[in-house]
């Protein structure tokens, strides 16, 4: 089995976290962002989308990380617990999941992320934007009551979303606005130090790059404008 994942990306994170979760051993693959090793020939015919991360098992290749966790747990979690079967407490596994993708990590991600690689700004809507994803994570988990994103018991939707809340943490921004969000988090990290600490090495890099902008100028990205340094 091998990981293609860029050593910084939350969706790559999450996966190395259910990989080390489930004691699975593999080769992991990074892929310089930085020099585009992901827009290369060669990664395209691994993942069309030119996208990271990208698993190999086998036979099977596929990208899409939400796609990666719940194959991985499906197939390889004997425990049954990181993606339950029985249908009402997947279904909300699944939705943490798909909030995370849509509205969660993307809002994040614009705010703290997109600036600091790329050239865009930091803007009030942005932002605002981040506070909504925060404001509807907390009343998930202030309404379930739960000690996890989608119950009682560590499932594959809390990785996704510690690697995304652990972009805000990488700009010092601040969650007591949210101590639903707050709470669970500080829990993960105590509970879980092994795979915190996957994520703890992306938010160091990230935290590096917010004060030394790297240079990506001599990247040719299709959607994201380059920041051009003079």
């Amino acid at each position: 089995m091998k990981l293609y994942s860029v050593s910084d990306g939350p969706p790559s994170l999450a996966c190395r976290q259910l990989l080390k979760a489930l004691d699975i051993k593999y080769e992991l693959v990074n892929v310089d962002y930085g020099k585009s090793e992901h827009m290369t020939k060669e990664y395209e015919k691994l993942n069309p989308q030119k996208e990271i991360p990208t698993l190999v098992d086998n036979d099977l290749i596929m990208g899409e990380s939400n796609a990666i966790l719940q194959y991985l747990a499906d197939q390889y979690d004997t425990s049954g617990k990181l993606y339950p079967k029985e249908p009402k407490l997947r279904a909300i596994v699944n939705h943490r999941l798909c909030f995370n993708l849509a509205l969660y990590y993307r809002n994040i991600s614009e705010y703290t992320v997109a600036p600091i690689f790329f050239d865009y700004q930091r803007t009030p809507l942005a932002l605002k934007k981040t506070k909504i994803a925060l404001d509807i994570f907390n009343t998930y988990l202030q309404r379930e009551n739960s000690e996890y994103a989608a119950g009682n018991n560590l499932t594959i939707a809390d990785f996704p979303l510690i690697t995304a809340t652990m972009c805000l943490e990488a700009i010092d921004f601040k969650l007591d606005a949210w101590p639903y969000v707050a709470k669970w988090y500080e829990n993960f990290k105590q509970k879980h130090p092994d795979l915190w600490e996957i994520a703890a090495g992306g938010m160091q890099e990230i935290s590096y790059f917010e004060k030394h902008p790297p240079d990506l100028s001599g990247m040719d990205h299709p959607i994201h404008p380059v920041r051009k340094n003079v």
